[in-house]
């Protein structure tokens, strides 16, 4: 594992300074160069994660700017009995706290909330920032992006739970009674410390 996400690692950044390098090359050779660059860095994520190249390269638009880490932001709800919200995933059919990729015009608290709407039907308030984790410093499973995670508290405010087109199944759970986790999307470790930094307001944001 420890291997596998370093040469993931590796390709990301033989990805993202090519991806940067062709909007700023003005010549062919350097236009080439990168090209070829991207192709390597697609073949190494294929070797490692076992992805066909044609869907990785299908997850990256185009680029024209400097390239940067993706957002992923995550609301961490707790109810009454101290049992924390998940909601179970169509891509794999494993659980994950609400959330996503931050959508633009949105700010990240609004993001939790939202997410939280359209995949549980339940209301939340944003309180505060818990965590923010570079995924690669964590036991995740290769990933062709790089990214950092929000972990944001929330505050049960009500509603009822809904259907979601991309979502199985959703509830609350005891923490030392987790059902299946989306190892790409949640950690158990990174639940638990979750619920130590809700604990504590005192202790700093975690940040990687």
């Amino acid at each position: 594992m420890q291997k596998g996400n370093e040469l993931i690692l590796l390709a990301q950044r033989i990805r993202a300074m090519s991806q940067t390098g062709l909007c700023y090359s003005h010549n062919e050779y350097e236009i080439e160069r990168c090209r070829e660059l991207i192709e390597i860095s697609n073949r190494i994520t294929t070797l490692v994660s076992g992805m066909e190249e044609k869907d990785i390269e299908a997850c990256y638009l185009p680029v024209k700017e400097y390239v940067t880490p993706k957002v992923d932001v995550r609301a961490v709800v707790f109810n009454e009995q101290d049992e924390i919200l998940l909601v179970r995933e169509s891509m794999d059919g494993c659980w994950a706290l609400p959330g996503g990729w931050a959508d633009v015009g949105f700010t990240p608290k609004e993001v939790a909330v939202k997410e939280t709407r359209e995949e549980s039907g339940l209301d939340v308030r944003a309180e505060r920032l818990l965590a923010v984790m570079d995924k690669r410093c964590h036991a995740h499973p290769a990933s062709p992006f790089y990214v950092y995670k929000f972990f944001i508290l929330c505050e049960l405010l009500g509603g009822t739970f809904t259907e979601a087109f991309d979502i199985l199944d959703k509830g609350f759970f005891a923490l030392d009674c987790l059902p299946p986790l989306s190892p790409d999307r949640i950690l158990p470790e990174q639940i638990r410390l979750m619920d130590e930094l809700r604990r504590h307001p005192e202790r700093p944001v975690y940040l990687d």
